[in-house]
């Protein structure tokens, strides 16, 4: 997943969330959501990260967006056990917009 931070930030790194098991990483000129290497991730750690990300961009303050691609997404549902949302995927990427309306339509 990567993230696109808004105007306002100029890095944003480490965890948002200890309890997820990712954290944001800077690769060269872009920040991407990361698995951390040590410590237990529990099963539905991605998808979480995945909506707190989709909410501070919601914010604007320091995330602009977000892209996640449709393979990731699809398996973080499935490991959060969320299976019918994620037979439901039709995009190829998806925005922080889009992750929230995913989230209310299936009521995740």
């Amino acid at each position: 997943m990567e993230i696109i931070l808004s105007n306002l930030c100029e890095s944003f790194t480490g965890s948002l969330n200890k309890k997820h098991g990712y954290s944001i990483r800077r690769v060269g000129k872009k920040f991407f959501g990361l698995r951390k290497t040590k410590g237990a991730v529990p099963p539905d750690g991605h998808w979480r990260f995945i909506v707190d990300c989709a909410e501070v961009a919601k914010c604007g303050l320091y995330f602009a967006d977000i892209r996640v691609p449709c393979k990731e997404l699809e398996s973080a549902l499935i490991e959060a056990r969320h299976f019918i949302a994620a037979q439901n995927l039709m995009l190829r990427v998806y925005g922080a917009r889009d992750i929230l309306n995913l989230k209310k339509l299936f009521g995740l």
